[in-house]
């Protein structure tokens, strides 16, 4: 009995805690609207980094080049591929010429290393103003630039993009990489709106070539295999630096992972780059899991020993009524609006599949981008 008063307790905290995340941290999704006038319209860089993505790039390539916006020029990097890569990029190049190649080799310092090609395309792009997305990616309107490069300024040198999924009929899969994926955009620009970014994603992401250099570009961190997009933005992004975009034509939208396991060694990758964020991230993330862990874990031992169980069911429904508000209003500015009836069943979907993934990176950890 002594043990279940001591569960009850630690349960309120929980509880506590989870709406400390749910009705303040997260609801923080939003943003100022921004007008985009001429004088907004800073020459831009888009740079792809393509290993081995020969049908991509003639898949989603043109997307990118019927942009509509005045001057850019898009920075194709062939990183080591030894597919097409390389030929369908000098096909596309020799019908614009707005497309510079970077055929990046490998060389023994940097074998298989993402950030050494990124960084001589960044380096070859001829504009200070970089646009990043992923060769399996696409924007979801011909707006993409205009809408992310309309939120740099004099103060703002970083943009954090939303990089969604497809929607795919009748796949749970989909559905579970998609809410696992609005949960992490709902974290980083929540963050972002607090002061403190830590994170953004590759397949959408902008920022200046003189916060590069003035970075260092990915020195401090060049011998960490992954981590081009959320280590950069961990190391570099401020309160004053940074912000963010999420009007519906800046999103871009990748093909999810068909199998469960080829998403799992994905997601295994970036939680082993997350290991390497600043203490201060690090740490609120994990409260963030353990306290969802712990939630379910004492609702189970709680409701069946039938302990208090009218203040348990009521802290319960508390606790998914202020995640149900939130997520639902970041999900309906996000385009995920399809995922809000099947929050609490891909809730534990994907609690179950990080725990699952932290035992395996205790055992070995993957370290090659692709």
């Amino acid at each position: 009995m002594i043990i279940l008063h001591v569960l009850f307790y630690i349960f309120i905290v929980v509880i506590l805690v989870q709406l400390f995340f749910y009705a303040y941290v997260f609801s923080k999704v939003k943003q100022k609207k921004h007008t985009t006038s001429s004088t907004n319209k800073p020459n831009v860089s888009v740079i792809v980094c393509a290993k081995n993505e020969a049908s991509n790039l003639e898949k989603f390539l043109p997307s990118i080049l019927n942009q509509d916006y005045p001057n850019f020029e898009l920075v194709l990097i062939n990183d080591s591929s030894t597919d097409t890569t390389l030929k369908v990029m000098e096909r596309f190049k020799a019908n614009h010429n707005n497309i510079k190649i970077v055929n990046v080799k490998n060389i023994e310092a940097f074998w298989g290393n993402k950030k050494y090609a990124l960084t001589l395309g960044i380096k070859a792009a001829t504009h200070n103003h970089l646009l990043f997305t992923d060769a399996d990616c696409k924007p979801v309107s011909n707006q993409w630039i205009t809408e992310m490069t309309g939120c740099f300024s004099n103060e703002h040198q970083m943009v954090l993009g939303y990089g969604a999924y497809a929607k795919e009929k009748k796949s749970f899969l989909n559905k579970l990489i998609r809410f696992e994926t609005l949960m992490t955009a709902i974290q980083y620009f929540s963050y972002s709106k607090l002061g403190q970014p830590y994170m953004g994603v590759g397949r959408n992401l902008a920022y200046t070539k003189d916060l590069f250099f003035e970075a260092r570009g990915f020195m401090d961190h060049m011998h960490i295999k992954s981590g081009d997009d959320d280590l950069f933005v961990n190391q570099i992004a401020n309160a004053e630096n940074t912000t963010i975009c999420i009007s519906k034509n800046s999103f871009t939208e990748s093909i999810s992972k068909k199998s469960y396991s080829d998403w799992v060694i994905q997601k295994r990758r970036h939680i082993t780059t997350a290991n390497h964020y600043k203490t201060k991230h690090k740490a609120i993330l994990t409260l963030f899991h353990i306290s969802q862990f712990l939630f379910f874990i004492l609702c189970i031992v709680l409701i069946s020993a039938l302990f208090n169980w009218e203040i348990v069911a009521g802290l319960i429904v508390l606790r998914y009524l202020a995640l149900y508000i939130t997520l639902t209003l970041a999900a309906k500015k996000l385009e995920e609006k399809d995922l809000i009836p099947l929050f609490p069943l891909l809730e534990i979907f994907l609690i179950v599949t990080q725990f699952s993934i932290f035992i395996k990176n205790l055992i070995s950890k993957p370290n090659r981008w692709k």
